[in-house]
């Protein structure tokens, strides 16, 4: 392995020390913490390799912005996160475009306006984290049947103190 590329709090695996982890690099060797000390190694001379897996980037023909909004949306779909345009379309037709105006029995209160498809978006969300939560909870193993049913309780109650936004939505099988 190059010197050039090695950086600091790289993972390695040396022959004879094991793995370790680089602390800091010169022009002629790294300092590399392993489990029975620090020590300076020349990756050349003592066959270093990474202790996990690394990718080199160079000469491809994609632009960089491209590559990170792959990788970014990649990430966003394995994480299963929506996008905020992805509920909308479960919005209403008659609601989007309108504004939510939350207004406060104090007089010296500003009012807020919210627009419908944030709001609506942030309860889709919402139900959505709902539903893993409760997934979660099914398949683990940890809690006793009885944990389950009361957890179970707790998100029932939670959607239902939902139903009240069941209007916004424009077909009764994404309902509450």
């Amino acid at each position: 392995m190059k010197l050039s590329e090695l950086h600091l709090g790289m993972k390695v695996s040396h022959p004879q020390y094991g793995d370790g982890v680089v602390r800091s690099i010169n022009e002629y060797a790294a300092e590399v913490q392993f489990a029975d000390g620090r020590k300076p190694v020349d990756p050349e001379a003592s066959a270093l390799v990474p202790a996990e897996a690394t990718a080199a980037l160079s000469g491809g023909s994609l632009p960089l912005a491209e590559l990170i909004r792959q990788t970014v949306e990649a990430a966003v779909d394995r994480l299963g996160i929506e996008k905020p345009d992805v509920a909308v379309h479960e919005l209403g037709k008659r609601w989007r475009g309108g504004k939510l105006s939350l207004q406060p029995g104090e007089t010296t209160t500003q009012s807020k306006e919210v627009e419908i498809e944030q709001f609506f978006h942030k309860l889709v969300m919402m139900r959505n984290q709902l539903r893993v939560l409760e997934q979660k909870i099914n398949a683990s193993e940890a809690l006793t049947s009885a944990e389950k049913f009361d957890w179970q309780q707790y998100i029932t109650r939670c959607y239902g103190s939902m139903t009240t936004f069941n209007l916004l939505f424009k077909d009764k099988e994404s309902w509450f």
